[in-house]
Order: structure tokens, then sequence, then C-alpha cells
């Protein structure tokens, strides 16, 4: 037996960490683990805001292109164009779409709500507009065949936060000939997330502007349109302004006010990112009738 086997502190040594090894470990792991916990944190909302970026922009330039193709149309009427269904009085009613781009409530016996409206103070506006086409805005052909065109009206408004738009045939709404009891009225969604719809409607007067060039004169709200056309003036641009949310649950500050043409600022509900957007669109049909006409 050895000095060493003799020794019975020896059997009982064993090498390891102290009490103080072991707090200084757990604290560095501690903050490591916070450090990472931060990290990851913060990456999960810069993903979301960027998704909420990337979205916006998106929704933004696909309306603003849409709505814009859309109603650079109204008021057109051609004569001319082959593919025009003539089963009513073509000449009668290329005068009626020319004189109303817009379409005003009453402008429609059979539907006098029907019509584009000026909301209350910081609520959404009604767009309605009045063209030759083959389909309405939702793509649909009211009943005529495939390439057909005809008198489209298309409904623009806003319920639920979501842009919809509904298309109905003018010719019964006006009348000259039978409702198709088949067709179907009712809106589609355009695009959600939309917090605000503002329009404001530019218009020239020959007289007043003391030239044909019908550049609009001045821009004014739906409900003043009704006084101006009836003393001669005509609708030849539309300015019109969207508030539009990012996809993702982003927690951000919702207090920002925000301003859309000629309305009080808008202070939307809920979180998330918004975004305006604004843009004009010259109505080329009408503005070429409007340079024709010696006032």
């Amino acid at each position: 037996m050895t000095k060493n086997d003799r020794n019975p502190k020896h059997l009982y040594s064993a090498s390891g960490f102290s009490l103080i090894e072991l707090m200084i470990a757990l604290a560095l792991g501690l903050v490591i683990s916070g450090a990472i916990i931060q990290v990851m944190v913060s990456s999960r909302v810069t993903q979301g805001v960027n998704q909420a970026v990337t979205s916006v922009q998106e929704n933004g330039r696909f309306i603003i292109s849409r709505l814009r193709q859309e109603m650079l149309m109204a008021g057109r009427y051609d004569l001319l164009e082959p593919s025009l269904n003539k089963v009513v009085d073509v000449i009668e009613e290329a005068s009626f779409v020319l004189n109303h781009p817009i379409i005003l409530p009453g402008d429609f016996a059979s539907m006098p709500q029907l019509g584009t409206i000026q909301g209350a103070t910081g609520a959404n506006d009604v767009l309605v507009i009045g063209l030759q086409g083959s389909t309405d805005c939702r793509g649909n052909r009211l009943g005529y065949d495939q390439g057909e065109e005809f008198y489209v009206i298309n409904h623009y408004f806003v319920q639920s936060n979501t842009l919809r738009c509904r298309g109905f045939d003018g010719r019964v709404l006006r009348g000259k000939i039978a409702s198709n009891n088949s067709v179907d009225n009712s809106a589609e969604i355009i695009l959600d997330d939309v917090y605000s719809f503002q329009a404001l409607y530019g218009i020239t007067h020959n007289t007043l502007s003391g030239d044909n060039s019908g550049r609009p004169i001045r821009y004014v709200r739906a409900d003043e349109l009704a006084a101006l056309l009836a003393n001669g003036s005509q609708v030849v641009a539309i300015k019109f302004s969207l508030l539009l949310r990012g996809d993702g649950e982003i927690k951000l500050n919702t207090s920002k006010a925000y301003k859309l043409l000629n309305e009080t600022p808008i202070t939307p509900n809920g979180t998330g990112l918004f975004k305006p957007f604004e843009t004009m669109v010259t109505l080329r049909n009408v503005k070429n009738t409007m340079r024709n006409r010696k006032l």
C-alpha cells in the first residue's frame, strides 16, 4: 500500500467549478441569451415592418394604376367603333355619355340614388363614372356578346375598409332597353385595407377660361358639381386619394393624422403602417369634346 493509498483525503478529492465560477457562468449565459432573444425580436419586428412597407407600396401602385386606367375612359363614346352594339339610338346615347362622364344622383330615374357623392367630414367619397366599353369594372359583359361595346356604369365605394366596385348597363338604367334579371350587379372587392377614399373634380368652362383648351380652372367637391354642370361647366379631370394600411401585425403608433386632398386630417383606428396615395387623371375624351365646343 502506498502512502497515497493510506491517505483518506486522496480518496475523496476531485477537480470542479467553485460556486463563484458557476454564478459567473450563469450570469454570462443569461446575458448571452438575452442578447440572442433581443436580436430575434428585433429581426421579427424588422421583418414585419418590411412586409408592411412592401405590401402597402405594392397595393398603392396597383390601385393607382387600375383606377387611372379605368377613369381615363370616363366619357368615352366612339360612334365609329365597329363593336358598338347599336340596339339603341347611339347618336342620342353619345350625347348623354359625353355630357355625363361623372354620374350624379338623379341622372337615372330608375336608380336615382346612384351617383357620385361627397362624404361627410372624414367619411369616404363615392365615385360613379360612365363610358363606352366591353365590360364593367368587374370584367362582366352584362349580357352582351364577347367584344361588344355598350354604355357601362362603374360605381366605386368603400365598405368595411375595402374598396369595392359594381357595374351596370347604362342603357337599362336609362330605360332604353329591358332589364336582364340574370345580370349580377353585386359589388366585388378591388382592394383590402382601404381606410379612406377621397376625390375632387376638375371643371372647365370655355367662357370662363377664355379658351377652348379644356383645361381645368379649379377643383371642386362632388356636392358642388350639379350647380356647376347646370351652368355649362364640365368635368375634365379627377383627383383622387386613398389611405392604405400595410399587411402585418406590427404595432406602430397610429396617432398620426393624414390629410387627403381638401379633407380634414384623418386619424385611422387600429395599429399598423399607413400610407396615403394621390394622383390626378385627365378625362381626355371629355377634354377633347370641350375643345370642339364654341361656347
